[in-house]
């Protein structure tokens, strides 16, 4: 639907009969707030606009935090869930990969439910399969509930792992939109972190009703925070627009600026409601698009899931007595690198850190790579191995904490920056698609690979790792302190 001017005339949201409404309308206590400003000196804590946006995002942070414990999950349960179901290594292989089988269906259809119902209600979409899902493997006697179970999670993470990114950098000021953009990795982090600890003290059945809370928490969070303001913009609904625009930046701004750019910027993309696939040969479309599916697939290849994966038998042969500990451990060092990047992603910029990400990444897969080729190479008893064990740690250490700088947080953050309002949803809904499908093929083969030779395995991963830095130099532009409508204008020069 296009954005036309003369809907302020004829009633905006009201007028149009034809106008899609949002999913989830936005809460009158807007407009309240906005009345009683004046009268309420605490309101001002309401009128901040960080404040505003922070909770907001916070509040959509809960898919992350339950798209990470879903992914977490099937680490700390494997020895426990396959002793009570009887399962075989590979029904339990098979269960771990159903959910990245679940997230590409959710991928396909992200784009087109975020686009048609909105930011708000694709999410709570979202939600309800992924509480289904685990009850279903609470209360599993047997494979198929918890096939099915892995299943509905993984099309609910889909869902969020389009939306999420893609709802926080259209809310976002432009100069807050890389550290909150972020915000959407350090989550996923968190979950996993919580699932890996939570798994140290509590029985499988009961961890998958811990899975629950983050999206029956979700659910009613979402009907106090507004909508995405550009989406709005984009469905013609001009007065919701303008009132999601101004709590988000605070009663008391001036948001007129803001609201131009996005008028020209929607009304332009209107001027052609769809695209044929002869034009995604122009550069506008063909290079954001190019970007945000390379960074997106490459994130994966890189290998951070077939290391994470090993890195339990790393520590082991390092002499680490307790590997699930150390996988915690691991799990806190993401999370903490996560937030340094969270907190450099508006001050280095983008392309910085993802230059560092990628160049500490090929440098971490290097040592590890040689130590496995030299510990192949030695008797087990000698110094030397012992040497290139602790390497391999170092080694594995520095990959984990160099893809959290940059290529876990930061390809979300560009994708949902440089993709074109006419072909956000299809181009998105690819991109994410990608995504999973890399995740799919690295978990699935990381066994494989790591039977045949630990020394090739990483080898693999360095190579890609170090295309990756080259792809980022030669192709990824900075979007630090631009606009969504800059960013994506300078792609038509």
């Amino acid at each position: 639907m296009s954005f036309r001017d003369d809907n302020e005339a004829g009633g905006g949201a009201g007028g149009g009969g034809d106008l899609r409404k949002p999913f989830l309308h936005t809460g009158s206590w807007y407009r309240m707030g906005s009345r009683q400003s004046s009268m309420m000196g605490s309101s001002q804590v309401i009128r901040e606009s960080s404040i505003s946006v922070l909770a907001c995002v916070l509040i959509v942070a809960l898919g992350p935090i339950q798209f990470g414990f879903t992914g977490g999950y099937s680490s700390p349960t494997q020895s426990a869930i396959t002793k009570d179901l009887k399962l075989t290594v590979s029904e339990y292989s098979l269960f771990g990969s159903l959910s990245n089988v679940g997230a590409m269906v959710g991928a396909i259809a992200s784009g087109q439910i975020a686009e048609y119902i909105g930011r708000k209600g694709s999410l709570m979409i979202a939600a309800i399969p992924n509480i289904i899902g685990w009850l279903a493997i609470s209360f599993a006697k047997d494979s198929s509930f918890l096939y099915m179970g892995r299943l509905l999670e993984g099309f609910g993470v889909g869902i969020i792992s389009y939306t999420v990114p893609v709802y926080i950098a259209e809310i976002a000021p432009q100069n807050l939109r890389g550290g909150l953009g972020s915000v959407n990795q350090l989550s996923v982090t968190i979950g996993i972190m919580l699932a890996y600890l939570l798994g140290l003290f509590v029985e499988w059945r009961i961890l998958a009703v811990l899975g629950i809370l983050p999206c029956t928490v979700l659910i009613p969070g979402l009907f106090f925070i507004p909508e995405s303001p550009r989406w709005l913009a984009k469905m013609g609904m001009v007065e919701e627009f303008e009132t999601s625009l101004q709590v988000l930046r605070g009663f008391d701004t001036d948001i007129s600026v803001e609201v131009n750019e996005i008028k020209r910027s929607v009304a332009s993309a209107s001027k052609r409601t769809t695209i044929r696939f002869v034009e995604l040969k122009q550069r506008r479309y063909w290079l954001p698009l190019m970007i945000g599916i390379g960074l997106l697939i490459l994130q994966q290849l890189s290998g951070i899931n077939g290391v994470l994966f090993y890195s339990s038998t790393i520590f082991e042969d390092a002499g680490v007595t307790s590997s699930n500990v150390a996988t915690v451990g691991l799990g806190a060092v993401q999370v903490i690198a996560t937030a340094v990047a969270t907190w450099l992603a508006d001050k280095a910029g983008r392309r910085l850190l993802l230059i560092i990400s990628s160049a500490g990444m090929t440098f971490g897969l290097i040592v590890v790579a040689a130590s496995f080729y030299v510990k192949d190479a030695v008797s087990d008893e000698s110094t030397l191995y012992n040497v290139c064990c602790i390497l391999a740690v170092v080694g594995v250490v520095v990959m984990v904490v160099s893809f959290s700088l940059g290529m876990g947080p930061i390809p979300w953050v560009i994708m949902s920056e440089i993709l074109p309002v006419t072909i956000k949803g299809l181009a998105g809904s690819t991109a994410t698609l990608f995504n999973w499908f890399g995740a799919w093929v690295v978990t699935m083969t990381a066994n494989l690979l790591l039977n045949w030779s630990g020394g090739g395995t990483f080898t693999i991963y360095m190579v890609l790792s170090a295309f990756t830095l080259a792809f980022v130099v030669i192709w990824v532009p900075e979007t630090k302190g631009r606009t969504l409508e800059e960013i994506q204008w300078s792609f038509r020069r």
